[in-house]
């Protein structure tokens, strides 16, 4: 019953890789469907979603071609875990400011309270906002990534542990400790609470 009709997904592999683009399209129509539900489920947004979908398929089509592909017989994890990535990357390049509230409640930062009184202002402003994307860069991947969905991207929690596998408790915990290693961050360079960055 739960057999997969057709070719297996490394057979398809192989036989796209001696050059049979029939084999190719029969994967994208095994995946299209489980790899655009992965990818709107974090994005939410249809032309997003549809754009991104393309961009997995385009990442699939260059690893096979340049034979970096090395996961033989865990074809749907792996291009599974290529749509979750490329949705949540989607994220980290958009012009998005989140206000992202540290486990005490205060915020990091919010784009909409800052005084736009001056050239100099804007420039601190703009700076600042960059440096603290540039912090969340460098955190643990599994803490980075919780805490783009959920303060980028808006996911719930239980969306956030459905998403990556694990447990709604490890994902609060995981938040937790990207909040906390981000504030270590943010008072060794000086600009966790500068008031004419942060007015209240």
């Amino acid at each position: 019953m739960s057999k997969r009709l057709g070719p297996q997904d490394s057979e398809l592999i192989a036989q796209y890789r001696n050059g049979s683009e029939a084999a190719f399209d029969l994967l994208v129509d095994r995946y299209h469907s489980k790899v655009y539900t992965t990818i709107f489920l974090i994005v939410k947004d249809q032309k997003t979603a549809e754009d991104l979908l393309q961009d997995v398929f385009m990442k699939v089509v260059n690893t096979l071609n340049s034979d970096r592909y090395n996961e033989e017989g865990k074809f749907q994890p792996w291009i599974t875990r290529i749509a979750h990535n490329l949705a949540v990357d989607h994220f980290r390049k958009a012009k998005r400011y989140p206000t992202i509230l540290m486990e005490d409640g205060s915020n990091v930062f919010n784009s909409l309270q800052f005084a736009e009184s001056s050239h100099e202002d804007r420039q601190i402003k703009e700076d600042t906002i960059e440096l603290v994307k540039r912090l969340i860069e460098e955190l643990p991947e599994a803490q980075k990534e919780v805490l783009i969905m959920r303060h980028y991207l808006e996911m719930s929690f239980q969306e956030i542990a459905e998403q990556t596998g694990v447990s709604i408790n490890t994902a609060l915990g995981r938040m937790r400790y990207a909040l906390i290693h981000l504030r270590k961050k943010m008072k060794q360079l000086n600009i966790a609470y500068d008031k004419t960055i942060y007015p209240k």
